[in-house]
């Protein structure tokens, strides 16, 4: 059965709009190592227009973003070929290497981990939180930034019972950020 896995960046006061993170080389290598662990990618319709807007192959757009530092491509092609499946009830259609996911979401999710392979990671904020609320993230990863933000929307905010976790692994980045890998107890 293949893990789920979830990864966000999140700052010291739990905030996790990606506006408030520190995203430097070494934290686009580190996720690019992770995205290389995966299979598939399991995004909501907000993360992956988010995540296709930012990350697109800009071979295939024609557009190299201005921001866009030499070091970033590698995630940028990482990203770019993963293979995606987007839960959302309004979108019609997604490319991009992707796949609607429509039904029941634990029977459809379920059906995915029972696929052959290493593993599905899954982003976002609501999606997550849902997948929680089921039971059904095998780890989680928080990459937690030496950064207070005083504002902006938290993780699993209104999750109705405790998720018991257990540290099995722990990585510091040169910027101080440090990511922190755990699995559900029991």
């Amino acid at each position: 059965m293949r893990p789920l896995r979830y990864s966000i960046n999140i700052t010291l006061d739990g905030c996790c709009d990606h506006r408030a993170g520190m995203a430097d080389e070494e934290l686009h290598q580190h996720h690019a190592r992770n995205l290389a662990q995966a299979d598939a990618l399991l995004f909501g319709r907000v993360t992956y227009q988010m995540m296709e807007d930012a990350w697109r192959e800009p071979a295939e757009t024609g557009v190299v973003p201005e921001w866009a530092e030499p070091w970033v491509m590698p995630f940028v092609h990482t990203i770019h070929a993963a293979r995606k499946y987007v839960v959302s009830s309004t979108l019609d259609h997604v490319d991009w290497n992707a796949e609607l996911l429509r039904g029941d979401l634990r029977e459809s999710v379920q059906a995915l981990k029972r696929e052959p392979g290493k593993g599905i990671f899954v982003g976002g904020v609501t999606l997550p939180f849902a997948l929680a609320e089921m039971g059904l993230i095998d780890e989680y990863e928080f990459v937690v930034q030496p950064r207070i933000a005083g504002h902006g929307p938290t993780l699993f905010a209104g999750l109705s019972k405790y998720v018991d976790l257990k540290l099995v692994g722990r990585h510091e980045l040169g910027s101080g950020a440090l990511a922190l890998r755990y699995v559900p107890k029991g």
